[in-house]
């Protein structure tokens, strides 16, 4: 176990620099190959009607003038150790991980990264539960009840809940929850959990529920068919000749099996969740890492896209590595070597 956990932390740390890499040089090396000059790419930092000597001193601050490999081993030295950078006579260091000085605002990136993490976080496990909850234990009773009017009602609902996209299904629940019968707060009524824990959950009931339907409706097909395809094993065939009560069956010989897809596309979902809540966070205006990235695009802030792509790519990939020590105590059939 101990040298498979090394392994896969070896794997998780070469993803990540494989994943900064390919990033910092569809930022920063593709522009260059497409025409683009250091001159011109400065000049989009500076402002309207830039001068050559605010165009000269925004390649210096930034380092744009130095080689693309300098460049990405600089970061990489940032991450690792700091960097210190130029702000006229003033220099500043950004101490370690340092992911960079945002090009807008002149503010380090991780700081601004985690005030806005917490809100994503809460959406993405918020809506987790949700539809871990309501989408196995639907997909269980639609596979015991097979062929009945709940089966074929719940998978009806699936279906709907897997065809209708997000932003859909968010604004047609604030029209009605929110704005017509006054159940939930309506859009930009976050609040952190630091500040008021009660209007904090009151805030995200909605937003975990749209989200999760999406989730809930696809996990529940997968844990029926995953269940009808187990409830045929001989293995639960035997258990039940020992006389075991079909509960137990159930639970723990047919569940436990069926959850290991299960729990491997969660691992994918969750983690890409945190990074890719966007349409939720733009509908409900949660100030999130996903609208922090929209922004930062649309305004060419590359260092907080950098940030936020490393930072959701070492979530899902730490997420991914959790799973997969899952499964030996999900699975007893799973051996880790």
């Amino acid at each position: 176990m101990l040298a498979y956990i090394i392994r896969r932390l070896v794997g998780v740390v070469l993803m990540l620099l494989l994943i900064t890499l390919v990033t910092f040089g569809i930022f920063f090396g593709l522009p260059k190959l497409a025409g683009q000059t250091t001159d011109q790419l400065a000049a989009s930092y500076v402002g309207k009607a830039p001068t050559q000597e605010a165009i000269e001193a925004t390649k210096e601050r930034l380092g744009l003038d130095k080689p693309i490999v300098v460049q990405y081993g600089n970061y990489l030295k940032g991450i690792v150790a700091g960097e210190d950078f130029k702000a006229g006579p003033v220099t500043d260091h950004c101490p370690a991980p340092c992911l960079g000085y945002s090009f807008r605002t002149s503010q380090p990136v991780l700081p601004t990264l985690m005030d806005r993490a917490p809100a994503t976080l809460g959406l993405a496990v918020g809506a987790a539960v949700v539809w871990l909850i309501a989408g196995v234990s639907t997909g269980v009773v639609s596979a015991l009840k097979r062929g009945s009017i709940w089966d074929r009602t719940a998978m009806v609902i699936a279906l709907g809940g897997v065809s209708l996209p997000i932003y859909f299904t968010g604004l047609v629940s604030l029209a009605l929850f929110s704005y017509k019968l006054g159940i939930f707060p309506g859009g930009g009524s976050y609040v952190g959990i630091t500040e008021d824990p009660v209007k904090w959950f009151e805030s995200l009931v909605l937003p975990w529920v749209t989200l999760a339907f999406l989730y809930a409706a696809m996990y529940a097909r997968l844990t029926r068919a995953g269940m009808l395809e187990t409830m045929n094993e001989d293995y639960i065939r035997t258990a039940r000749a020992k006389g075991l009560p079909e509960k137990t069956v159930i639970t723990r010989h047919a569940l436990r099996a069926s959850l290991t897809p299960i729990l491997t596309v969660f691992g994918l979902d969750f983690g890409l969740l945190i990074g890719g809540a966007v349409l939720t966070e733009n509908t409900f205006s949660i100030q999130g890492l996903g609208q922090l990235a929209i922004s930062s695009i649309g305004t060419g802030d590359l260092p907080m896209v950098l940030g936020v792509t490393t930072l959701a790519a070492a979530f899902i990939v730490v997420i991914n590595l959790i799973v997969d020590l899952l499964y030996a105590v999900i699975d007893p059939r799973v051996r880790l070597g």
